[in-house]
């Protein structure tokens, strides 16, 4: 049965990462035509200090960016 780990930063609220599952649940459902029981969602999050792209961890991406840092970022 289909099984889809989404990798990200953290700083979502519960509400948006459910949202989130139930959108990619549906997707499951509607293009692969199995049922819901069937589909298994997993966040895997990492810290902002954890995580890096070009280089620099997304806290140093963000904390140029934001007067209050890189935490401003997470509701964004």
């Amino acid at each position: 049965m289909p099984e889809v780990h989404v990798y990200m930063a953290e700083g979502r609220t519960d509400e948006q990462k459910k949202n989130m599952m139930v959108d990619v649940t549906d997707a499951l459902v509607k293009h692969l035509d199995c049922p819901p029981d069937a589909v298994t969602v997993q966040i895997i999050e990492a810290k902002w200090t954890e995580k890096m792209k070009g280089g620099r961890t997304f806290a140093e991406r963000y904390a140029d960016k934001t007067p209050s840092g890189y935490r401003a970022r997470l509701t964004d």
